[in-house]
């Protein structure tokens, strides 16, 4: 069953949603390393040390990248959280246009108090901006809508970068 925003969508958009519904799991040839790295990333965030967290988070991200034969995409990690009267900014992902590199942002902070999210928060956030990344880069598909398939490969691929779902 689609989400409500389907049917706002043309019709060659509808067959690009289906299409990503049924890509269900992202398959990481080598996660340990990986694993290691995302349990730095948790260090790191308890210490609040963000210039870390960011080049641990590049890391991450780009060893995955090279794991799957998936283009590199530069990772930003900012302090605050914008909010709008709509809610908090979690994370970004900007597809790569002309000369200017793909590029994730992620914020480690909460707008209202300003405090460090949780890990897990955190980690979820940079996993659902990279499955957009693979979306367009890894899996070439036109356009990355959130449908059933996405959230269930965002799942994966987050249980395969840390210790598993609870983690």
């Amino acid at each position: 069953m689609p989400f409500d925003y389907y049917y706002r969508l043309s019709r060659r958009q509808q067959q690009i949603y289906w299409a990503s519904d049924r890509i269900q799991t992202i398959s990481v040839p080598g996660p340990e390393e990986l694993r290691t790295t995302s349990r730095m990333i948790a260090e790191s965030l308890a210490a609040a040390d963000r210039p870390l967290i960011q080049a641990l988070c590049d890391k991450l991200v780009n060893n995955l990248g090279t794991q799957l034969s998936a283009p590199q995409v530069h990772v930003s990690v900012r302090a605050t959280r914008p909010s709008r009267s709509w809610g908090e900014l979690h994370g970004l992902c900007e597809t790569a246009e002309d000369s200017r590199p793909a590029h994730i942002v992620v914020w480690m902070r909460t707008a209202k108090r300003r405090q460090v999210v949780a890990c897990k928060t955190f980690l979820r956030t940079l996993v659902h901006e990279v499955c957009h990344h693979l979306d367009y880069t890894y899996l070439k598909l036109p356009d990355s809508y959130p449908t059933e398939g996405f959230y269930k490969r965002e799942s994966s691929l987050y249980i395969a970068l840390t210790d598993g779902p609870n983690s």
